[in-house]
């Protein structure tokens, strides 16, 4: 049994305890630990099975009956407490991203060299049943060669302007699964990125300094075209699909929904609405992310998604941002 210790109590580290007390085997929470951990986080965390709980992470790093930390405090924290856990010989499983400063990433790589730690990056949609399925058609070559490349992600709502100012713009914030998803499906890297962004949903985001709506390109190294399309609002739901279409056929899936069922009546045809948001959607994804991290751990094998996929997406994000403040496209190679 694998003992974890979880960094971060709020809505992320609240879907991994639910995820570890109720959808992982071999794995028990033996602490979390949170500074802003008040009764009623505390009480909800240890009705969930957890052992113990304090506002100091360090009891976690600390704590030899510790195997694996899961990092899911404040994106800041992320590198530095990566580097506290490596250090102190735990794996770590670290909630997107690293860290939107590449060199502190690095640090991080530099690292695990000559470890046998497991470290794994929680871009969680890898996991989502519909994204696998289609990722296996084109890995099975059911499509041909990839030539063009689709990518739909719209949140039902924009975040709050405060957290706007700190998520680091929507490129590492939001697109960052996205471009997790391309490389995914792609089974390559990016070479060049290009944006078109602007500012649609709320003037206070523009006021922020960021965008709320994109449209990005990305040339991958097998020759195909990706594309992306972002929005921080969508009336309808919480809109993610995808599409690959190659030389010998296309691969699509649309949204989850909490049915199938599509009424016709003299009204008309009408169907429901896309789940509303991230963790309806995706609550099996992130149960079988933390599943294949215990799995690497008890098995000794790869983790699916290692450091390096924790820092691909960034420089990507970099690149983004670069492209949509300076209207061109940037390579990667400029970002490294």
């Amino acid at each position: 049994m694998v003992k974890v210790g979880i960094i971060g109590a709020g809505r992320i580290g609240r879907v991994h305890i639910t995820s570890i007390s109720t959808r992982v085997k071999d794995a028990v929470i033996k602490t979390v630990a949170d500074p802003f951990l008040n009764d009623e986080t505390a009480a909800w965390a240890k009705s969930m099975g957890v052992e113990h709980t304090t506002k100091d992470y360090k009891e976690i790093i600390n704590d030899p009956e510790i195997d694996a930390v899961l990092i899911c405090s404040s994106t800041d924290t992320h590198s530095p407490i990566s580097l506290e856990a490596i250090k102190a010989g735990k794996h770590v499983f670290c909630e997107k991203p690293i860290d939107h400063d590449v060199d502190k990433i690095k640090e991080v790589i530099e690292a695990l060299e000559g470890t046998n730690l497991k470290y794994q990056v929680g871009f969680n949609r890898r996991f989502d049943h519909n994204f696998e399925a289609v990722q296996q058609a084109v890995a099975a070559g059911k499509v041909g060669k990839p030539e063009i490349i689709k990518i739909t992600s719209r949140d039902p709502e924009p975040p709050s302007i405060d957290y706007v100012k700190v998520s680091g713009g929507m490129f590492l914030d939001m697109t960052i699964h996205d471009f997790d998803m391309v490389r995914f499906l792609a089974g390559c890297d990016a070479t060049e990125v290009y944006v078109q962004g602007a500012n649609l949903v709320d003037p206070a985001i523009g006021e922020a300094g960021d965008v709320d709506t994109a449209v990005i390109t990305l040339q991958m190294e097998n020759g195909a075209i990706a594309v992306i399309d972002n929005c921080r609002k969508a009336v309808y739901g919480y809109d993610q699909r995808a599409e690959v279409f190659g030389s010998e056929g296309m691969v699509a899936v649309s949204n989850d929904s909490q049915s199938s069922a599509v009424i016709s009546n003299a009204d008309g045809v009408t169907g429901e609405k896309p789940m509303f948001f991230f963790l309806e959607r995706y609550m099996d994804a992130y149960g079988k992310e933390i599943g294949a991290f215990i799995d690497a751990i008890v098995n000794d094998k790869e983790t699916p998604l290692n450091v390096m996929d924790g820092l691909k997406p960034v420089l990507m994000g970099l690149a983004a941002k670069k492209s949509c403040e300076e209207h061109r496209p940037v390579k990667i190679s400029e970002i490294m």
